[in-house]
């Protein structure tokens, strides 16, 4: 009996052992290759400046990426940011397409998301907000401030976020003097109440064109503000510079009141009390950051910021950073001199890419955090507004270790959307399209 009884041991272990050998009606742009005609005059572009620096030369590689400007030490070090997950795939394993969700807005030049509610936002330049319900445009405005907005050149409703809670609209408008405004409206169930209107900042603006115009919160609660330096072809005030100037810059505060201000300068900010420079700014040495975004995951920060004449930049900081960072304009133009010698403390481009081929004007997106197309999963996503091509980058360690296109396109492609589930969107002519598997 004991040598049958062994025998039946074996072959049950024989088969657990062969068992873990074993080892998953919407319009469309097909193909993942068509293109949309252009329809709309697009975001700023910076193809109005007719002032040309000095011939670009090759800035040398960095062999480490500067820290922020030494005079704002920080009281304590950094949080570590954290490492996310290797992607599981290389971008050219990726196969997209763009599906058209929406049309019929007018010039739409943003789109954000609010809390606890399904719908898509879309700011339209002549200063409409309109909504997207389960891909029907709502009749009525979420907010109408057409009778404010105004200007030439770069101007319009520019940009727009939702408080974290929900709670309040804020939006980034230019007036008929081509000046920029960022107000705030109380949310009354899905519209903005018109009669709360509250101004948080006022920036007198020098020319019509590089205005900046985008708005998000930031992973701690507070509220990011872009602005271009302010035109002018060359920056000719150098305000990316000019540590006293709002333009040229990337701002951080708390949009809630404080005594005698309109908002608050949070405490840790790089350059609070240091001499005539303005609290309110994070970062600097920008020309025209016209979109910008926070990984959902991480918390890194992505700016697409728009060039002279020559190269287009996009600017990677990791969370944890202590702002006060120097992305170098004027005195660079992506990794090339433009005008004067580098700064010491200028942090390079991540990626930058030449105006050639049909390029005009970097379109700022977003780090793929969806779950519809896994192999995208942790790379940046963005575009050129004039070609239309969508692109995608991933990076490790701060430096980009693949970089192609997706072969899908629409132009002009005026701005990215991200929604509540780290799907991503595209804001194309009078377009609403999603990016999908192909």
């Amino acid at each position: 009996m004991r040598p049958r009884a062994l025998t039946s041991v074996a072959l049950l272990l024989a088969v657990l052992l062969a068992g873990c050998g074993g080892s998953g009606g919407e319009a469309q742009i097909g193909g993942g290759v068509g293109t949309l005609a252009p329809t709309s005059t697009g975001p700023p572009d910076g193809t109005s400046d007719t002032t040309t620096g000095p011939q670009p030369t090759t800035r040398p590689p960095a062999t480490a990426r500067p820290g922020p400007a030494p005079t704002s030490p920080p009281a304590t070090a950094p949080t570590p940011p954290p490492t996310p997950p290797p992607p599981e795939s290389g971008l050219a394993d990726v196969d997209i397409r763009l599906t058209r969700i929406a049309t019929g807005f007018s010039d739409p030049l943003a789109m954000a998301v609010r809390p606890n509610d399904g719908a898509l936002y879309i700011a339209e330049r002549r200063g409409r907000v309109r909504a997207v319900r389960n891909g029907s445009i709502d009749d009525t405005a979420v907010l109408d401030i057409g009778g404010d907005v105004g200007g030439s050149g770069d101007s319009g409703l520019l940009g727009m976020t939702f408080s974290p809670d929900g709670g309040r609209l804020y939006v980034n408008y230019t007036d008929g003097n081509n000046d920029s405004h960022i107000v705030e409206f109380v949310m009354a169930g899905g519209n903005a109440d018109p009669a709360t209107r509250r101004e948080v900042l006022f920036v007198d603006q020098p020319y019509s064109n590089n205005k900046g115009g985008h708005l998000a919160f930031g992973p701690d609660g507070r509220l990011y503000i872009g602005l271009g330096d302010g035109g002018g072809g060359g920056d000719p005030q150098d305000n990316g510079q000019s540590l006293n100037r709002l333009l040229g810059k990337m701002l951080r505060i708390d949009p809630r009141p404080d005594i005698g201000s309109p908002y608050t300068v949070p405490a840790d900010n790089p350059f609070v009390g240091q001499g005539d420079a303005r609290p309110e700014i994070w970062a600097y040495g920008l020309r025209n950051p016209w979109r910008y975004s926070f990984d959902r995951l991480t918390g890194d920060l992505w700016i697409g910021d728009i060039g002279q004449n020559a190269r287009e930049e996009i600017d990677y900081t990791p969370v944890g950073a202590r702002g006060g960072q120097n992305y170098g304009w004027a005195r660079l133009e992506g990794s090339r001199t433009y005008s004067g010698a580098a700064p010491s403390n200028a942090v390079p481009p991540i990626f930058d890419y030449p105006r050639a081929g049909g390029n005009c004007a970097v379109t700022g997106g977003y780090v793929y955090r969806g779950n519809r197309i896994p192999d995208l999963a942790g790379a940046y996503v963005y575009a050129d507004r004039c070609v239309g091509q969508v692109q995608a980058l991933r990076q490790s360690g701060g430096r980009v270790v693949d970089q192609r296109s997706l072969e899908a396109s629409a132009r002009p492609i005026t701005s990215f959307g991200q929604d509540g589930a780290g799907e991503l969107y595209v804001l194309s002519g009078d377009s609403l399209l999603r990016i999908d598997p192909a």
